[in-house]
């Protein structure tokens, strides 16, 4: 008798210590898929034609995905070499606070650190998500890359973008900003406000974004990973220095 009381005694131990190791091994499996997809969603992959969205996301191969750089020379709606061994292609609303704030406090040491080093290529994209002003907005940016003097109108519309809150973007408010950055043309330039081959060329980006699942801004891609949001210097510099790492 007192041998099956051990016997049983000793057959609980041994399920107990093995049911505790099965438990301690779904908890490990279980912290380890959650840190993976924190971090997918922290540096997510861009990926094309998403089940809400429609259109093309351009050429692209199984092994490296959509490929989104257009390496266009003589480019008025890029910064940097057109051979640069890495391209950062940004996607932004005129009328986005957010996109205000990359655009005064990070993209000038970007340029500086990397596109005036010959290192890094930055290509514009438009996403017009506010509506019909944040459309006419990039119609008017692109009126001014006509003239040559896209990113002065660009810099110049962030530079008086509210902290907060979307900037009332009017034709009369565009056409401010056309005079304040000299632009030689005006009568062109508020002509082509209406260019409808200008508004096709916004919703052809607008597409592409749409395609690949964007929907928020800003938003830029570099290697098809995306790094959403105004995020601080220090995140650009390290998914930078990865891609040109991958590039040698």
């Amino acid at each position: 008798m007192n041998v099956n009381v051990k016997t049983k005694k000793t057959r609980n131990v041994v399920l107990a210590l093995v049911l505790g190791a099965v438990l301690v091994l779904a908890i490990i499996f279980v912290g380890a898929a959650a840190g993976e997809s924190r971090l997918n969603s922290a540096n997510p992959t861009v990926r094309p034609g998403s089940p809400s969205a429609g259109g093309s996301a351009g050429n692209q191969t199984p092994e490296s995905g959509p490929q989104l750089e257009r390496r266009t020379p003589s480019d008025p709606l890029a910064l940097g070499a057109v051979d640069a061994p890495v391209v950062m292609i940004e996607y932004s609303d005129y009328r986005c606070p957010f996109c205000g704030v990359y655009a005064r406090k990070t993209q000038p040491e970007i340029v500086k650190k990397y596109v005036e080093t010959g290192q890094l290529r930055i290509e514009w994209r438009d996403l017009p998500v506010f509506g019909d002003s944040s459309v006419n907005a990039a119609v008017a940016a692109r009126a001014a890359a006509a003239q040559g003097l896209f990113w002065e109108f660009n810099e110049a519309v962030y530079a008086a973008a509210p902290e907060k809150g979307k900037a009332e973007l009017t034709e009369p408010v565009l056409v401010k900003f056309a005079e304040q950055v000299g632009m030689p043309d005006l009568a062109k330039f508020t002509a082509d406000l209406k260019s409808a081959e200008l508004q096709a060329l916004v919703k052809a980006d607008l597409a592409e974004g749409t395609a690949l699942g964007l929907n928020s801004t800003p938003t830029f891609v570099i290697n098809n990973q995306a790094i959403p949001g105004a995020q601080p210097l220090e995140v650009f510099i390290q998914v930078i220095d990865e891609a040109l790492a991958q590039a040698k």
